[in-house]
């Protein structure tokens, strides 16, 4: 008589927030799946929701709150895990049945709150998981974190308290990950943490050995070693430190994507030193530069903070002007908000809100006539492309080159593309552009 296997539990998971979020969900996902539970896509079927909540900013709290309150009512059994569990007793007076609440990257507690909420029946047949984990994102491309935390104390950000200082994860560990990722189908690692740049000063000592050599836990030695296991290698997150200017060779070289994601929140000297970050503008010109001139390909996108408390509008108008100089690839921003615990929130000056969006309204108009610019200069070229989606009845496709980021950046969409798979990277002849995306069709294929 055959042996009827018990039912194992099923887990839904939203996850809410930036990309570390996303690979902690990842995490928790795979330890759950590797312990036997299945994996739910909606509430229905869910024997426990996990929310992993993001805290940074106060309308992600609303958001995060916002998509508890809808778990509560499809589901009724929900676990709280991230950004946002420092702050229980707020979920707790607003949904005072959740089943357990966790802080971010707190794995074990999770795992243990869903085995308490949802036991699994004892099978040797149930544990079952892919030696690369479960993934939330595309086959094809997968965020690499490399560490937690932050040892910076920026004044309108509280991701230290959420998160911690940093902590370095051992430069074998990620590279054993990178290769079972690559293994899996990867094709872009996104390498990611709160800085991307301080990776390994907290272990700087420690290096370990990989495939018969040494490792040292630095940024461009990590880069360089990555750049050997993934086709493409793109790096986020990263604040301008001198060391910096040791990985555009790499990216010259081709082991890294020529890309470089760097949070500049502002240009004017005393906005920045109220922010509490570094404030020498002219000397990240003068680097931008020499960047561009060892790879001239080379993609910078950046966010920008608007509203700061204090900020003049000759501070905006800084701004403004020092971006017609650098003239950066991608940009995004966002108003000013205060979030609670951030030392921001007491500094004079508030900026009112009607002021923020007209603002907002003419940094976005500026950022967006200058990637207008840039793209415009790419008809005619050919690029590689990594395709994200192929539609088989139109035969059209959208991908992402060099310079693209998934979801934040621009895409590229192509002609005559119905035989490509999602994951191909393909050279493209640019045909046309508009203010954020490319369009073309493959060459030689």
């Amino acid at each position: 008589m055959a042996t009827k296997l018990p039912e194992a539990p099923k887990v839904g998971m939203v996850s809410l927030g930036c990309p570390k979020n996303l690979v902690d969900s990842e995490r928790i996902l795979t330890k759950l799946r590797s312990d036997g539970y299945q994996l739910s896509g909606d509430y229905s079927g869910a024997d426990v929701v996990l929310v992993n909540t993001c805290g940074f900013l106060d309308s992600a709290k609303e958001e995060s709150l916002e998509a508890i309150g809808e778990a509560m009512a499809e589901n009724g059994r929900v676990i709280v895990t991230g950004c946002m569990g420092k702050e229980a007793e707020v979920i707790r007076t607003r949904f005072p049945d959740v089943l357990a609440i966790t802080g971010a990257h707190q794995y074990e507690e999770v795992v243990g709150a869903v085995h308490t909420a949802a036991p699994m029946p004892p099978s040797a047949y149930l544990n079952l998981v892919p030696d690369s984990g479960l993934k939330l994102t595309p086959r094809h491309y997968s965020y690499l974190k490399i560490s937690e935390g932050c040892n910076h104390r920026c004044a309108f950000c509280i991701i230290p308290a959420l998160r911690g200082d940093l902590v370095s994860r051992r430069p074998d560990a990620i590279l054993r990950e990178a290769e079972k990722l690559v293994a899996a189908g990867t094709k872009e690692l996104l390498v990611i943490s709160q800085d991307t740049s301080a990776y390994g000063i907290d272990i700087r000592k420690e290096p370990r050995q990989w495939k018969g050599s040494e490792v040292v836990p630095h940024m461009t030695d990590l880069a360089r070693e990555l750049g050997k296991i993934a086709p493409w290698v793109r790096l986020h997150y990263v604040y301008p430190y001198p060391h910096v200017d040791s990985v555009i060779p790499l990216m010259a070289e081709g082991l890294v994507l020529p890309y470089l994601d760097i949070p500049f929140q502002h240009a004017s000297r005393d906005v920045l030193k109220a922010m509490k970050r570094p404030a020498n503008d002219a000397k990240v010109l003068g680097r931008l530069k020499q960047w561009r001139e060892i790879c001239p390909d080379i993609a910078i996108r950046s966010t920008f903070v608007v509203g700061f408390p204090g900020e003049t509008e000759e501070d905006f108008q800084y701004l403004m002007d020092w971006l017609d100089e650098a003239q950066l690839d991608r940009v995004g921003a966002f108003r000013f908000e205060p979030v609670e615990g951030a030392a921001a929130n007491d500094l004079p000056g508030a900026v009112p809100e009607e002021i923020k969006e007209e603002r907002y309204a003419r940094l976005m108009e500026k950022t967006a006539a200058i990637s207008a610019a840039k793209l415009q200069a790419k008809i005619g070229r050919t690029l590689e492309v990594i395709i994200d989606v192929v539609d088989s009845e139109t035969g059209g496709a959208s991908g992402r080159s060099q310079a693209d980021a998934p979801e934040i950046d621009g895409e590229v969409h192509l002609r005559d593309a119905g035989h490509l798979t999602e994951g191909d990277i393909v050279r493209v002849a640019i045909e046309d552009a508009d203010e954020h995306d490319l369009f073309g069709a493959p060459v030689g294929y």
